[in-house]
């Protein structure tokens, strides 16, 4: 149980749950994209969208899994507008098929939920023989986000609405004790599993970042934010047998449960009070500062460019 439950400017807390922070707000008429769905709070952002009377398409590598969870949402909404679409972010010919199938059936996108993630105490290589941490949460993300960048400019524009791009980071991306993501992404002799996945939550943080300028220098009326869900005991996490014993002894009285880690998430996709809000990091369902690099333009420029070298080619 999350204990601390200081509010806030937004209103909200640490202690805040996904159904809280959604409370009163219609997302009927809109359409998100939810990635890593089948469990954590990615199924809970999809439940708890689906209650708001939003059309929630849930990506997953695991269509049985999805599935399942669709039936569990259904049944507490049987009126939910959900789909259960195939997609693997650790593969670009996946991410490409996706987004080849997605805008080939017309539906508008209003909000796109980058959510998905890994967390490997081993190296490992994505398909295209990158880094998986960095290839699966960051790579994976700013590719699809590219692909599907026109669609969700068009029902934007056509619709008057405000299309909404969100990153789940982590205040993980502390942990990011090497600057370059070029020399090291795919360094196995110098290889940490916390770096890695500190590196992928950086780059969440700042693709968001260089993107939120991009669209304000363009004139489209979305905005691009990240944000730090909580610490979750969730799937992420399996492999990590010292993780289990912490939090038995220690974290247990500090770790949220899933719907207070989905709040930020769900908050940022619906709630009126960030409207026209960008470029900025979120924790509690309030605004909050990350690390100075992660605040970095420079480089977060740099990261766009070698994203888009290393996305460009596959």
């Amino acid at each position: 149980m999350w204990i601390f439950g200081i509010k806030g400017s937004s209103g909200f807390s640490a202690s805040s749950t996904a159904e809280k922070v959604t409370d009163g707000i219609s997302g009927s008429g809109l359409t998100a994209i939810v990635t890593g769905a089948t469990s954590g709070i990615g199924a809970e952002t999809a439940r708890v969208l689906a209650l708001r009377g939003v059309h929630v398409i849930m990506t997953v590598r695991n269509t049985e899994k999805g599935i399942k969870v669709k039936e569990t949402i259904l049944k507490q909404t049987p009126d939910a507008k959900v789909d259960v679409m195939e997609l693997d972010l650790s593969s670009m010919a996946s991410i490409r098929d996706f987004a080849a199938k997605y805008r080939s059936t017309g539906l508008p996108l209003h909000v796109l939920i980058n959510n998905a993630g890994v967390l490997s105490p081993t190296f490992k290589l994505s398909k295209e023989k990158i880094e998986l941490h960095f290839a699966t949460n960051h790579l994976g993300h700013f590719l699809l986000t590219n692909l599907l960048l026109e669609t969700i400019k068009t029902t934007s524009n056509e619709q008057k609405t405000e299309g909404r791009i969100i990153n789940v980071s982590s205040d993980g991306h502390r942990f990011a004790f090497k600057r370059s993501f070029s020399d090291h992404i795919n360094n196995k002799t110098s290889y940490s599993s916390m770096n890695a996945y500190g590196l992928s939550k950086l780059a969440n943080i700042l693709h968001a970042k260089e993107l939120a300028r991009l669209l304000k220098e363009e004139g489209v009326n979305i905005t691009a934010n990240s944000l730090h869900p909580g610490l979750i005991d969730t799937e992420i996490f399996r492999g990590y047998s010292i993780f289990s014993a912490i939090y038995n002894r220690i974290l247990s009285y500090f770790i949220k449960n899933v719907s207070q880690g989905a709040a930020t998430t769900c908050y940022l996709a619906l709630n009126p009070k960030v409207k026209g809000v960008t470029g900025e990091y979120f924790s509690d369902s309030n605004l909050a500062k990350p690390s100075s690099r992660a605040r970095d333009q420079e480089l977060a420029k740099e990261l766009w460019e070698l994203s888009l070298g290393l996305t460009s080619s596959k």
